[in-house]
């Protein structure tokens, strides 16, 4: 599986997934400040689920009618700890990881909610 990781995730959640085996795409280190629309179309050409705790990503995907994209798992966290961001994707991962691609995945401490959508 391949990630692309939002900017406003960290580097705990970068090299978390990278030392467990993962391609990763780091929005911060490739193209630091891009927006939200070239980060979307980016995972999308790269057939990469986006990971990222920035709510805007649900706007463009339901509300701004690009409603295509590889997937994209939005951590919705009390507790920004990186280790708390860990905790929570290595639960989505260990439990959802067939469901990750094609569908938009809020994930909080308490729970999961997954919604398929329109992917390319």
């Amino acid at each position: 599986m391949r990630f692309i990781v939002d900017e406003s995730t960290g580097a705990a959640v970068i090299e978390y997934l990278r030392s467990v085996g993962y391609d990763v795409f780091a929005v911060a280190e490739a193209m630091p400040q891009a927006d939200d629309a070239v980060v979307l179309a980016r995972a999308v050409s790269e057939e990469r689920v986006l990971i990222t705790n920035d709510k805007d990503f649900g706007e463009l995907v339901f509300r701004s009618g690009q409603a295509y994209h590889h997937g994209v798992v939005l951590l919705r966290l009390r507790d920004e700890s990186p280790a708390n961001r860990i905790r929570v994707l290595e639960t989505i991962l260990e439990r959802y990881a067939e469901q990750l691609a094609r569908h938009f995945i809020v994930a909080t401490e308490r729970g999961v909610r997954i919604r398929p959508v329109k992917s390319i």
